[in-house]
């Protein structure tokens, strides 16, 4: 497969091999595409996960916060955090 760069884009490229992180041009183009497929993938699960987020809402299922209660549901997500923080420390690691 041959593939045209712009001229910038051949500059990076060669950039990234001198600086000795990578051997070839064509490491520096593979870690290209493996970083664009992780980042589609993350892109695909996001939109799943808003996509569900209206379909919940759809369904009522949801909860209105305002001046009145934000506070409430700040403190219950600190504590849930520090309760997973805590249990992460006691946990051994691997």
């Amino acid at each position: 497969m041959n593939v045209s760069l712009t001229p910038e884009l051949e500059q990076l490229v060669a950039q990234k091999v001198g600086t000795g992180m990578y051997q070839t041009a064509s490491e520096v183009i593979r870690e290209g595409l493996r970083l664009l497929k992780e980042r589609d993938l993350r892109l695909e699960s996001l939109r799943r996960d808003v996509r569900a987020g209206f379909e919940a809402v759809d369904r009522g299922e949801f909860s209105d916060y305002d001046a009145s209660n934000i506070t409430e549901l700040a403190d219950r997500v600190k504590a849930r955090g520090r309760k997973r923080l805590a249990e992460e420390a006691n946990t051994p690691a691997r």
